[in-house]
């Protein structure tokens, strides 16, 4: 799989493009913004876009969602939790439209893209609903786990006890050579990680 990381919005949210080359179908996830920005990589990759996935709620990951779904109108796979506070307008967390295709997910769903499968870890914590992917040694991470740091839990719907949780009992369940493409900033690995860093340790 090819993976292509793009910052996008004001908060500079990473955007990531993943490609099953053999196939050419491509998934995006958590678009955060500057929509044609991310667009037009879609289109350099020559790969046809797919699904879109979000691994949680906050305006930051989901800011160009709008405009993607009304050019693609592909499934956007979310957490119902999540869907249900972005429907009711919450506090930092973006909108959603009733004709966007919402697919929601829990632990363990599989999604194919290509020749893929593509597995949802349930990771509350930084929001009620938050969601990783893995797919064949990464995981998308979204706001939970970052390079040596954590997603907030201060914010509306945050559970500090409870991201922890999801960090050493999902995501630290993973093999330590799995890539770790977090929401913003740069990659890790669960290895590093769980030597490494200073919230969760093990």
């Amino acid at each position: 799989m090819k993976v292509k990381r793009i910052p996008a919005g004001v908060y500079a949210a990473n955007c990531y493009l993943i490609i099953d080359e053999e196939s050419k179908e491509l998934g995006l996830i958590d678009p955060g913004g500057d929509f044609e920005e991310l667009n037009s990589a879609i289109e350099q990759t020559g790969a046809e876009l797919k699904c879109i996935f979000i691994t949680h709620g906050h305006a930051d990951h989901t800011g160009a969602l709008e405009e993607f779904s009304k050019k693609y109108n592909c499934n956007i796979y979310l957490n119902a939790k999540d869907e249900r506070i972005m429907r009711d307008k919450g506090y930092l967390f973006g909108d959603i439209s009733v004709d966007m295709k919402i697919v929601n997910v829990v632990q363990n769903d599989i999604i194919k893209l290509g020749n893929y499968e593509i597995v949802v870890l349930d990771t509350p914590g930084h929001t009620p609903g938050g969601v990783c992917y893995y797919v064949e040694g990464l995981v998308f991470s979204g706001d939970t786990l970052f390079r040596s740091s954590i997603g907030r839990s201060d914010l509306p719907g945050g559970d500090f006890d409870l991201l922890v949780h999801s960090i050493r009992n999902v995501l630290y369940n993973l093999p330590d050579d799995t890539i770790v493409y977090p929401g913003h900033a740069f990659q890790s690995t669960i290895g590093y990680e769980k030597s490494n860093n200073p919230f969760v340790r093990v």
